[in-house]
């Protein structure tokens, strides 16, 4: 096992080194930065093992762990990996360093300046554990760290989050994309539109919650609706790209349009499914009995996205838009230069 651990941690050293090497200089379709700040050497080495942990459908891999010491403690496969101080994690072997291998290990391997054996640490799981998802394997490690940030790196929580996202996408979407043809009762007011994008390039959506009317179609079509809508958007995005801005336009939303099941669903397709893909949420026009549901929501939005969401005064609108649009990607109706689209027609 050591022989063959060994080979393939040197390929899939030259593996990473070469695709992150490209990423940052532009080489590759998406570059590995956000907010321009590069992406940094933890995120990249739990990348990886989340990648790891997916494939083979297991989170926590805590008992994959613990069996391979078991299997190995005389041999030691850790010693030629690098570690300088695998004694010491072979002779404690208590499930509750195991427990913390796997999520916080990667802090103590960068303090101690032995960032690669991070990938040797994705081998051995891969090595020890059979069972694959090929959809875990169809994703790109841009994704993968979407759901690394959206759980503050916790490789055990963003596996979870992301296995059952997957499990989400096969019985939902089971053809890949929502039809336009099993939600025309939803493009008929023309209640999303898209057009322009933002200061750091990201596209800019507009919602309008006077125009939805949950009395048309189910809370299902709904749900598929906003799947299509997140689908477009990313499809969208210009490369190097992986967020979008969105503007909730709620100018003459009253009782009638309050739909809470239905900005649950969306609300939990958002932060499940896509996470890490909202930059930004500007809330315009906003009523005062919009505060009812609103209360009804907030508990329900995780932290990371409350951070994201602004809500605008209506004299202060234009100026703090343009704080974030150029003007000349700012939409028409806040008095920019470009005519929304509908999301269907875009």
């Amino acid at each position: 096992m050591s022989i063959w651990v060994l080979q393939k941690s040197q390929q899939k050293r030259k593996e990473l080194d070469m695709e992150f090497k490209d990423a940052e200089e532009g080489k590759t379709t998406v570059v590995l930065q956000e907010n321009g700040e590069e992406n940094n050497e933890i995120e990249r080495s739990k990348v990886g093992i989340m990648r790891a942990l997916v494939e083979r459908e297991d989170p926590s891999a805590k008992a994959q762990v613990l069996d391979l010491i078991d299997a190995n403690l005389h041999t030691n496969p850790f010693c030629f990996l690098g570690f300088g101080f695998c004694s010491e994690f072979i002779c404690s072997r208590s499930f509750f360093f195991v427990q913390e291998f796997v999520s916080d290990f990667a802090c103590h391997v960068l303090l101690r300046s032995n960032i690669n054996v991070l990938v040797d640490l994705e081998l051995i799981m891969m090595f020890s554990v059979s069972k694959l998802s090929v959809l875990a394997q169809e994703v790109d490690d841009f994704m993968i760290r979407r759901f690394l940030r959206a759980r503050d790196l916790d490789i055990e929580k963003a596996s979870t989050l992301f296995l059952k996202y997957l499990s989400w996408k096969q019985s939902f979407v089971p053809n890949g994309y929502i039809s336009p043809s099993e939600i025309t009762n939803q493009f008929e007011d023309n209640k999303v539109c898209m057009q322009g994008l933002d200061k750091k390039g990201r596209p800019i959506v507009v919602a309008f919650g006077g125009r939805h009317n949950p009395s048309k179609g189910s809370l299902e079509d709904f749900k598929r609706f906003v799947v299509f809508t997140l689908d477009k958007i990313c499809a969208k995005m210009p490369r190097g790209q992986e967020k979008f801005v969105a503007i909730g336009d709620l100018q003459g939303w009253g009782y009638t349009n309050s739909d809470i099941r239905g900005y649950l669903a969306s609300l939990s397709i958002l932060q499940d499914c896509y996470p890490e893909r909202l930059g930004k949420l500007f809330i315009v026009h906003s009523p005062y009995i919009f505060m009812t549901a609103w209360k009804v929501i907030y508990p329900f939005i995780d932290s990371i996205t409350k951070k994201k969401i602004v809500f605008v005064e209506k004299k202060k609108l234009k100026s703090t838009l343009l704080e974030d649009i150029d003007e000349s990607q700012l939409p028409d109706i806040y008095g920019g230069k470009l005519p929304l689209v509908p999301i269907q027609d875009c």
